[in-house]
């Protein structure tokens, strides 16, 4: 690939990536909730969600969700669903909770891992931001297109997993500070959820980008 190409879609995704979306709130709720280890598992699962979105695009389906308003929809409204289920059953177990010194909730890491794998592969936003954008940074003279994709997806979820995990870990480091009891630590967990419903919500009364 052409180093230049290469460093440019750098520079546009970390500008992208700083920004703080939807996937960082995700992961901010998570970990104040479920403490900083299970927050860097939410991380994992989470890339690799997206980065499953760019081998849909590498493969062509990310253009079949880019132009059609029906299956844009329909995973929208999966996606947002399974984030106001995920807030609901934050809620509903916010005092089920390990002594809150010990800095995690008793959730299994391979259940928090496929939750966030769902969320993160679930935003067909992200599906239509790689199928608009990762073209644009590969180049045709070089052939094998697929393989460009990927690796300027893997360029994508490297910075992405360095900044998410910053997050993750500053958010862990806050719960610690602010859960110094177990009622605390109840509402903490409560308004995370609050903030997961929410991002459910917006995810489904938003429309499809205007690169769509």
């Amino acid at each position: 690939m052409d180093p230049g190409r290469v460093l440019a879609f750098a520079g546009v995704a970390l500008l992208v990536i700083l920004f703080p979306g939807p996937s960082v709130l995700f992961i901010v709720s998570r970990s104040l909730s479920l403490g900083r280890r299970p927050a860097l598992v939410t991380v994992v699962g989470n890339q690799l969600g997206e980065f499953a979105q760019v081998c849909a695009v590498a493969l062509g389906i990310g253009a079949l969700v880019a132009a059609s308003a029906t299956v844009f929809t329909v995973i929208k409204l999966i996606g947002a669903a399974y984030l106001v289920y995920l807030g609901v059953q934050t809620i509903q177990t916010r005092h089920v909770a390990s002594d809150p010194g010990a800095g995690s909730t008793a959730v299994p890491r391979r259940r928090v891992f496929w939750q966030a794998f769902v969320v993160g592969v679930s935003n067909p936003k992200t599906t239509v931001f790689f199928a608009a954008v990762l073209p644009q940074f590969a180049d045709p003279r070089l052939g094998h297109l697929p393989l460009q994709l990927l690796v300027l997806g893997l360029v994508w979820a490297a910075i992405a997993l360095i900044s998410d995990t910053a997050w993750a870990l500053a958010a862990g480091t806050a719960r610690g500070w602010l859960a110094g009891s177990r009622a605390r630590l109840g509402r903490i967990r409560g308004g995370s959820g609050v903030v997961m419903i929410g991002l459910g919500v917006a995810l489904a009364v938003s429309g499809r980008p205007a690169s769509s």
